[in-house]
């Protein structure tokens, strides 16, 4: 039978992800709208962001967060191109994005001692194999790939090298070893459901330490330097950001901050992330014809989840095409580089009761397209 419920919020994209309930754009401070962002009220807002996600993720003492353009690929590019070089890297990736910055070190910085471990689709590589003398890059959680980081523990208290994580599909929605990461990224238009073209770049004093003692023989675009002189600029710290940001998505951004506090939390966050998954966990277990993408059930992502059908790819993409005409699905196909799927979306700005009224429309659709 067709259902009759449908998700009062059918948007399961997996970014930009979906507003947060109760989302107002009119309840937005937008006095700094029309303002210079070096304006004084411009420069207190952008101080605010970097200062409240200190605060909110509970970063440790020393910890420096800034806004940086491009997204979350912006910051880990600038990242990469203005920390790397001074030792060997080791790329860790299982998935598009970790495969794109593995390509990035290699073909575009030329770097040549680089080891990549590597993972198909679905699997985790075996992350000990890195080297607590190297520097050491990769993704938290597999956006496009839904396999995710058990935990630090293979990263060395006692590490030389740096770790240079990628976490957008992860801050916010899973509990990071701040201690263990010295560079982390991620972007407003993920678990937070903020808006796009915007970084963010979070520093240990040891990353700080490397950019202050460490030249790279590469040019550096302007839009790349977070030093002047061997020594950080550090207003791209506390408000001065290096190019023109948007004073819309910043207000945003503060607000998607004040939801999480009114959650109780980066904890509850999580408690709300982890619950949207345990609804698709309890549809996959009484279905044969679904299953995660990830073969290690502690390695599934509770945000980004990416589902395997006994379909081939023509019949997944009529299943989405159909959920989309209903109004009860959109864009929950697989990353195009991924194996043919799904993807929905789990983290804390979707209500669990959405996901609740989906999985009988999944049933449905699988029904209509595989007797098609």
């Amino acid at each position: 039978m067709k259902p009759v419920v449908k998700p009062t919020n059918p948007n399961f994209s997996s970014g930009p992800c979906s507003k947060r309930p109760g989302y107002d754009l009119k309840k937005l401070d937008v006095s700094t709208l029309g303002r210079s962002h070096r304006s004084a009220p411009g420069k207190a807002a952008l101080a605010q962001v970097c200062a409240e996600t200190a605060a909110v993720l509970g970063l440790p003492e020393g910890y420096l967060v800034g806004v940086v353009p491009g997204s979350d690929t912006g910051a880990m590019e600038m990242a990469m191109w203005s920390l790397l070089g001074e030792r060997p890297v080791d790329v860790c990736s299982w998935e598009s994005f970790g495969a794109g910055w593995l390509s990035d070190i290699t073909k575009q910085l030329k770097l040549n001692d680089v080891t990549p471990i590597s993972a198909d689709y679905g699997k985790l590589p075996d992350l000990t194999q890195t080297n607590a003398d190297h520097d050491i890059i990769f993704t938290w959680n597999g956006t496009t790939s839904g396999v995710k980081v058990v935990n630090g523990d293979w990263i060395d208290d006692q590490r030389t090298g740096l770790t240079i994580c990628d976490a957008t599909s992860a801050v916010f929605a899973m509990d990071l070893p701040w201690e263990k990461l010295d560079v982390v990224t991620f972007s407003w238009q993920k678990v937070l459901g903020g808006e796009g073209a915007h970084g963010m770049l979070i520093l240990s004093p040891r990353a700080v330490e490397r950019l202050e003692t460490y030249t790279p023989p590469w040019p550096l675009p302007k839009i790349f330097r977070l030093t002047k002189n061997n020594k950080l600029i550090g207003g791209v710290f506390t408000g001065a950001t290096i190019n023109t940001p948007s004073m819309l998505c910043v207000a945003d951004y503060l607000d998607a901050l004040d939801w999480v506090n009114s959650l109780g939390g980066v904890s509850a966050a999580i408690d709300r992330s982890v619950k949207n998954l345990s609804v698709i966990e309890a549809f996959v277990d009484q279905h044969q014809w679904v299953d995660f993408l990830a073969e290690d059930i502690a390695t599934r992502s509770n945000t980004s989840v990416c589902l395997i059908l006994d379909l081939e790819a023509a019949k997944i993409n009529a299943l989405t095409t159909l959920l989309d005409q209903e109004g009860v699905a959109y864009d929950i196909g697989a990353y195009r580089d991924a194996p043919a799927g799904l993807r929905i979306w789990c983290g804390a700005t979707v209500e669990v009761q959405d996901l609740q009224a989906l999985m009988p429309w999944l049933e449905w659709a699988y029904q209509q397209v595989s007797a098609a």
